[in-house]
């Protein structure tokens, strides 16, 4: 079975594609200003007409606070936005980048990220145990700028304690189930929601049934296997190559993976259905019947991370984050029959990222090096509007929200809350969700691959910000114990204090009619910590605060 016809990459040139990215780690990274114009001159011959009117390029202090949230998870101090708006060198923008991907936290915020396309898919709360121990494998995957394709097949290999080893996470937050984890495998990495063929040809792309069972092929003997102990509870993903009158408790509440596996019959569900051959569906590549785990594991994560849509899917997911809209739309639903904006530039882009040898941090610079991605904010497009003609606003994720908190109320992360009979926190497992960063994530989280229009604020995110007792504490005039308390005492005036308030909390100076008005309303009352207080926490309720601009 041919899985697609020949060429059928972003169109044209796909011999040349195929064997650039699939030798990409055998070449020098891209320049990388070289390769953001090009990906901005692409776009504009393939997007833009003499008529189209494109956003200016935004401010200093505005794209400072946007690097620092796409990059950090985090915004920049005032004394850091001050710094930046003085610094007269031309290459500041690049620069600051630059610093900003050396950063531990760098590494951790799109370690979270990528937490939160995994879990938020998950089929059951058990598997949010490997939580901490994914993010914490990622943070230094990220930080020590592993290539996505190492990354990416440690996750497709891996096997051991889920408390233990993070890698194992797609595999626990399916159950270790053949066709659920092989969809989110191909979901994940590749871009292409193949899912849809497990009871029938897939309704709009070209893909078939059999395509998607010979692809589950490569994962049916893996397992997930309870681990129960006086002092440990936890999981584990096991992987078994022995036939089935080996095995010493056949009948463990299927905790053991099946040696093959079947497609079912769908007019006799009782019979044991077709057995299929491990077949990769996007190169028909294979491998024989009786293939062992680690065989068929290895091979196919070879497969996947040389495929020119393991390098397309990364890029497409990475601009959308960053510039608010992907070349293909949804970010997660892509593939040879989807038709994306700006085909050449994706195509180029993507093949440097292959050739960069999978290198995230480098794709990072490249992309906040483009104009696309400097320009100032709008609305999100109507679908008939022209892509990329301006950054589209994000909403920030329930970390990035959280971190930008505590930097403008100046707190250090509260502690975790004790758990059941005051065992410590880490005892109780799960998603942390003993944690104050994670009780926040209940009420702000969302999955990141759904797209940003349909993410919408919700009435327990309104009462958090209003009533949480902890932020409410923290904005208090409270002596020298609180950052207000402390800004009451030492700005000399009610101007100087709108000031540090708005680059506390928006990175920015405030607008000539944005200080009149906050003056108007320190007049408004003598209590000059409680007028305070009011505008520290509107600006930390504002739309512009919990945006990235």
């Amino acid at each position: 079975m041919n899985p697609r016809p020949a060429g059928r990459f972003l169109g044209v040139g796909m011999a040349v594609v195929v064997a650039s990215i699939a030798t990409a780690h055998a070449f020098a990274k891209p320049p990388v200003g070289q390769t953001a114009e090009q990906v901005d001159q692409l776009i504009a011959e393939q997007v833009f007409t003499k008529g189209t009117k494109l956003a200016p390029t935004v401010s200093d202090a505005t794209y400072l606070r946007r690097v620092w949230l796409d990059i950090v998870g985090d915004i920049p101090s005032p004394e850091h936005v001050t710094a930046f708006l003085l610094d007269p060198a031309k290459d500041k923008r690049e620069k600051v980048v630059v610093e900003l991907l050396k950063s531990p936290q760098y590494g951790q915020n799109w370690a979270r990220y990528w937490r939160d396309v995994i879990l938020y898919r998950k089929l059951e709360d058990r598997a949010a145990i490997v939580a901490n121990p994914v993010a914490v494998a990622l943070t230094e995957r990220f930080n020590d700028n592993e290539p996505w394709s190492k990354i990416a097949a440690e996750f497709i290999t891996s096997s051991g304690d889920i408390r233990e080893n993070g890698a194992t996470a797609i595999h626990a937050a399916q159950d270790a189930r053949t066709e659920e984890t092989a969809a989110e495998m191909s979901r994940i990495f590749l871009g292409i929601q193949i899912q849809c063929c497990q009871c029938h040809d897939h309704p709009y792309d070209h893909w078939k049934r059999e395509q998607f069972h010979e692809f589950a092929a490569f994962f049916p003997r893996l397992a997930m296997r309870p681990i129960v102990t006086p002092t440990r509870r936890s999981f584990e993903v096991v992987a078994d190559d022995r036939p089935a009158g080996r095995r010493q408790n056949p009948n463990a509440e299927n905790r053991r993976g099946q040696m093959e596996h079947f497609m079912p019959d769908l007019n006799d569900p009782a019979a044991p259905g077709t057995r299929m051959q491990p077949k990769f569906f996007l190169t028909s590549a294979e491998l024989p019947f009786g293939s062992l785990d680690a065989e068929r594991r290895s091979a196919v994560a070879d497969w996947m991370t040389e495929n020119p849509w393991f390098a397309t899917a990364f890029v497409n997911r990475m601009w959308s984050e960053l510039v608010g809209e992907g070349f293909y739309e949804p970010i997660d639903d892509i593939g040879p029959d989807r038709t994306p904006s700006a085909p050449k530039a994706v195509e180029f882009l993507s093949r440097s990222f292959a050739d960069s040898g999978y290198d995230v941090k480098w794709l990072f610079r490249v992309i906040c090096a483009t104009e696309a991605y400097q320009r100032e904010s709008r609305p999100r497009r109507e679908t008939d509007g022209t892509p990329f003609v301006a950054n589209i606003a994000q909403p920030l994720r329930s970390d990035q929200l959280f971190n930008a908190i505590l930097t403008a109320v100046e707190s250090d992360e509260p502690e975790a809350f004790s758990g059941r009979r005051g065992r410590p926190p880490e005892a109780m497992g799960g998603f942390g969700r003993n944690s104050v960063r994670a009780s926040f994530e209940s009420v702000f989280g969302y999955d990141p691959s759904d797209p940003r229009e349909t993410v919408v604020s919700s009435i327990p995110q309104a009462l958090a910000m209003m009533n949480g007792p902890r932020l409410n504490l923290a904005i208090r005039a409270i002596d020298r114990e609180t950052v207000l308390g402390r800004l009451l005492e030492d700005a000399p005036s009610d101007e100087l204090l709108v000031e540090e308030l708005y680059l506390r909390t928006l990175s920015r100076e405030p607008t000539k009619d944005e200080l009149k008005t906050a003056l108007q309303f320190c007049k408004t009352s003598e209590n000059r910590a409680a007028v305070f207080e009011d505008l520290f926490w509107a600006l930390l309720n504002s739309s512009e605060f919990s945006h990235r601009r």
